[in-house]
């Protein structure tokens, strides 16, 4: 019996040292827990924070700050849309109408080749649809406007007059300068007449003032299909040029359109045809076909200057005399294409 309660009592007092050594660690563990985040803290305390200079990217700097609002439209005037059906027959199928591809030539079988210029007057009477002024729910008809409104949807990029190699693109506040002239400042006036502060507009474009039109155009003669081919490239308005000063510069071209660009927008529009509405083509097919006249005003065919007809030697005072000579130059593309021939 005291075997076992000398047995006892010995067990009871390792289990009471093992306590006050385990207790003795935890507060030594704590101790040091709490000397280190002092020493910590008054690290960060003495530590003197150095201001990092800021460096600026110029280049984002100038992207961040917003340009000058510019008024980059044209000023047309808005052709509302019918709300019902103003046919009575479906034509939503014109909307999908897409050009027919051109077909592929290759310059080794181009035998013949030579530029021309052309000028259209509307005021001719086969010209007469380039001037029909109705509104439809795709705008107004008439050429120019469509030119305009193709400009102002971006749907065409438009090329400066500097030359007819379409090299210099244009913005729609240049064609609207070009076309309207230079903004002005107009006071805006309150319900009391008070002057308020200034806008600035352009004055209304009036559409009949453009009646010229003149086209670059190729052609060519392919030896593999043995047929002449007519390809236009470009497009330009003409109109009678006045300066601020009163100076006449005379008719010069306004800018120029790639011709392949609006194939796509002239397949969306239809020519007038006064004879009968149900037999009217598109602007695509009406060029594709040379359903119009234009005089001949300069071309590559013996031309060593690259002068247009007005300024040959003895044509410039006489304006049949130019006429007779663009007549000349179609007649030697015809009588090249007829010559080949075998009868």
């Amino acid at each position: 019996m005291k075997k076992q309660l000398i047995q006892f009592l010995l067990l009871v007092t390792c289990l009471g040292v093992f306590d006050n050594v385990a207790e003795a660690q935890q507060k030594k563990r704590k101790l040091t827990k709490r000397n280190t985040t002092k020493k910590t803290t008054q690290a960060r305390a003495n530590t003197t924070i150095t201001p990092t200079d800021i460096q600026v990217d110029a280049i984002a700097s100038d992207a961040i700050t917003s340009a000058p609002a510019v008024n980059d439209s044209l000023p047309l005037k808005v052709v509302k849309k019918s709300l019902r059906r103003d046919e009575a027959v479906e034509t939503n199928d014109l909307k999908d109408r897409t050009p027919l591809p051109y077909e592929h030539l290759r310059a080794d079988d181009a035998v013949f080749r030579h530029k021309i210029w052309r000028e259209i007057d509307t005021r001719e009477k086969i010209n007469l649809p380039f001037r029909y002024a109705a509104s439809e729910n795709n705008g107004d008809q008439r050429f120019i406007s469509i030119l305009l409104q193709a400009i102002q949807d971006s749907a065409v990029t438009v090329f400066s007059n500097v030359d007819d190699r379409f090299t210099t693109p244009m913005t729609k506040s240049e064609v609207g300068t070009v076309i309207s002239g230079d903004e002005i400042d107009v006071p805006i006036i309150d319900s009391l007449g008070v002057v308020t502060g200034t806008r600035k507009m352009r004055n209304d474009i009036n559409l009949d003032s453009f009646y010229k039109f003149r086209i670059k155009e190729e052609v060519i003669f392919d030896k593999e299909s043995s047929r002449l081919f007519w390809r236009i490239l470009g497009i330009a308005p003409v109109k009678n040029v006045i300066t601020s000063m009163g100076v006449d510069l005379g008719e010069n071209e306004l800018f120029w359109v790639y011709y392949p660009d609006m194939r796509p927008i002239f397949t969306k529009y239809e020519v007038y045809n006064g004879k009968n509405f149900g037999a009217r083509m598109s602007w695509d097919e009406l060029f594709e076909s040379r359903m119009f006249y234009g005089r001949i005003i300069k071309s590559t065919m013996d031309n060593p200057y690259d002068l247009p007809i007005k300024d040959y030697k003895g044509l410039s005072d006489n304006k049949i005399l130019q006429l007779l000579e663009g007549e000349n130059i179609k007649e030697k593309i015809f009588n090249y294409e007829q010559d080949l021939w075998s009868y």
